[in-house]
């Protein structure tokens, strides 16, 4: 059996430089927002050709003035235009100009949205992400209402598993940020899905650590250091192989699922790598610290 928790500090401390990292990182570049959350208008076009340069399409809408344009690959002959939000004229404008440098584009579907329909899902995203943490927190509680008289209290279980996902959350969100100043890339409510989606993965591998140290604590006489690093070496093999097949799956998906999903499929295979670790390495260790602070034996 492995002394997993001999490394305690290491382990919280390696979490905690890439928690630094990333509010740097945010603090440095932030997010580019999506036109899900500052409105705009989104347009995709299709060439009879082979797809022209990005810069290319870029610079034969250059006379129009529309400011600042994503121009984002997805399919074969395909790109996805996002803009500020335009009338139909424009709309036109853009096409007859693609057409142009371009000759037999045509238009697959045109999107616009206000910015007050940006700005109210934004506001559901974040209230999302909360109303599950604190879910989370309440659940767990009550799950483990019954270990209040061991060694630590059970919304102890709740704050270290919550803990555990703020970690992955934020470290994800850290590394789109640098994402968005290297490869331009922005956020969108596929990201917040992914985000959502992270949260329960991980509390899923968490739980299962937990419980293991809850049946523990009802048959064990060991201290309570040794039951933690017992119940983990006895669920981190479950926990490598479940998150290595869903791996295996998201692979596949980024390398062969098109362009449409490879961010959102990212943001899964980054946030799926952060909560098995924090799962393991992150949220039990926290248990004893807080049995520390709250010094009970």
């Amino acid at each position: 059996m492995y002394n997993i928790l001999r490394f305690e500090k290491l382990l919280i401390g390696i979490s905690i430089g890439l928690a630094v990292l990333s509010a740097v990182s945010l603090a440095v570049w932030g997010l580019k927002l999506g036109i899900d959350f500052t409105g705009g208008t989104q347009m995709r076009v299709s060439f009879s050709e082979q797809r022209p340069e990005i810069e290319s399409v870029k610079s034969s809408l250059q006379t129009l003035e529309l400011g600042d344009v994503s121009v984002q690959p997805t399919e074969e002959k395909e790109y996805i235009l996002k803009l500020k939000p335009i009338d139909n004229d424009t709309r036109q404008k853009v096409l007859e100009n693609l057409n142009t440098a371009f000759p037999g584009t045509q238009e697959t579907s045109f999107e616009s949205i206000g910015p007050s329909v940006g700005a109210e899902l934004k506001s559901k995203a974040i209230k999302a992400i909360i109303i599950v943490l604190v879910a989370i927190v309440l659940f767990i509680t009550w799950a483990f209402r019954k270990t209040s008289k061991g060694p630590v209290p059970s919304w102890v279980y709740g704050m270290a598993a919550i803990i555990a996902l703020a970690h992955d959350i934020f470290i994800t969100t850290g590394i789109f940020s640098f994402l968005t100043w290297w490869k331009g890339i922005e956020v969108d409510s596929l990201f917040i899905t992914a985000l959502l989606t992270i949260l329960g993965f991980s509390v899923h591998d968490t739980i299962v650590v937990f419980d293991r140290i809850r049946e523990h604590l009802k048959t064990s006489s060991s201290s309570f250091r040794e039951i933690i690093n017992e119940s983990i070496n006895s669920t981190m093999m479950r926990s490598l192989n479940t998150s290595l097949a869903t791996l295996l799956v998201l692979l596949a998906l980024f390398i062969f699922g098109g362009a449409s999903i490879q961010y959102f499929v990212l943001t899964l295979i980054i946030g799926i790598i952060l909560g098995t670790y924090s799962s393991i390495f992150i949220a039990s260790p926290l248990l004893l610290v807080f049995q520390k602070f709250l010094k009970r034996s």
